[in-house]
């Protein structure tokens, strides 16, 4: 039996990033089927500009050297990562339509859903997370 992990993400910062992609690709590498759902600031991860330069939380710039000397992948990196390894992009409809957003203004290869398309993957998940 596959696993499934459900992921939703709800913030947009670096360490928000680096919380789920570090989740959902570890997952995809075990074999894992992982959907994340996108919502309100969570569309930053996958935002065409936006996830290029997350923000880090006031008082923490100096992680930024720390991800670097650590040879971290960078955001986009594990953003297609993610994709290679299977991981379902869903990004937020009513979400999209409040902040006016189009399909076009993430990366590509992603799915627009709302929260029934999620919660389809969802409701027989082993693993559920949100960020």
């Amino acid at each position: 039996m596959t696993t499934k992990v459900a992921i939703i993400a709800s913030n947009g910062g670096l360490f928000d990033a680096y919380k789920v992609f570090n989740i959902a690709t570890a997952s995809a590498a075990t074999e894992a089927e992982v959907a994340i759902f996108f919502t309100f600031e969570g569309l930053n991860l996958i935002h065409k500009q936006g996830h290029q330069q997350l923000p880090l939380p006031a008082g923490k710039e100096h992680f930024a050297e720390g991800f670097k000397n650590a040879n971290v992948p960078s955001i986009p990196e594990l953003v297609s990562m993610a994709q290679e390894l299977g991981v379902k992009l869903i990004a937020c409809q009513m979400t999209m339509d409040v902040m006016n957003l189009a399909k076009e203004d993430f990366v590509d290869g992603i799915e627009v859903g709302g929260a029934v398309t999620f919660l389809d993957f969802a409701k027989d998940a082993n693993v559920s997370l949100s960020f």
